[in-house]
């Protein structure tokens, strides 16, 4: 079991439809909605919110990211757990899907439109590019470097 004796700390990410992720980690850290957080085994007992942003774990001297989309995390001093709308690992991620999801909300703010219309293609190329970075962190990972 993870916990302070083991130096570990157990990481579960939760998404509506399935189980994304239970790991015993080092270290996490989240996108909180008033900051990013990080966590290490014994931390105190604490609930927030979270943003769209980048929820990295590590494992010895291994950085593992995923993209989380909004939701909860529960901090004990023995496990994390987020509960994501929508949460998606590095190598999950259509690197062609998000540049094209990045082209198209750039495209729907060029246009304009009403308040709403333009929050929304905001969030959208938000999300795109998170996906994005998150993508191309798997991919430096593996020691591709664009030209």
């Amino acid at each position: 079991m993870a916990g302070e004796s083991s130096g570990k700390i157990l990481l579960e990410v939760v998404t509506p439809d399935h189980r994304l992720l239970s790991q015993e980690v080092d270290y996490v850290s989240a996108p909180g909605s008033e900051g990013d957080f990080g966590v290490l085994p014994g931390h105190c007992h604490f609930l927030t919110t979270l943003r769209i942003g980048e929820l990295q774990y590590r494992v010895g001297d291994q950085t593992d990211y995923m993209s989380v989309l909004w939701g909860f995390a529960e901090v004990t001093p023995t496990k994390v757990t987020i509960l994501a709308e929508i949460a998606e690992k590095a190598e999950d991620i259509n690197v062609e899907r998000a540049e094209a999801a990045v082209r198209k909300a750039e495209e729907r703010l060029e246009r304009g439109g009403l308040p709403s219309e333009l929050e929304e293609a905001r969030v959208s190329l938000e999300k795109a590019r998170l996906r994005q970075k998150i993508a191309s962190r798997l991919r430096e990972k593996a020691g591709f470097r664009p030209l």
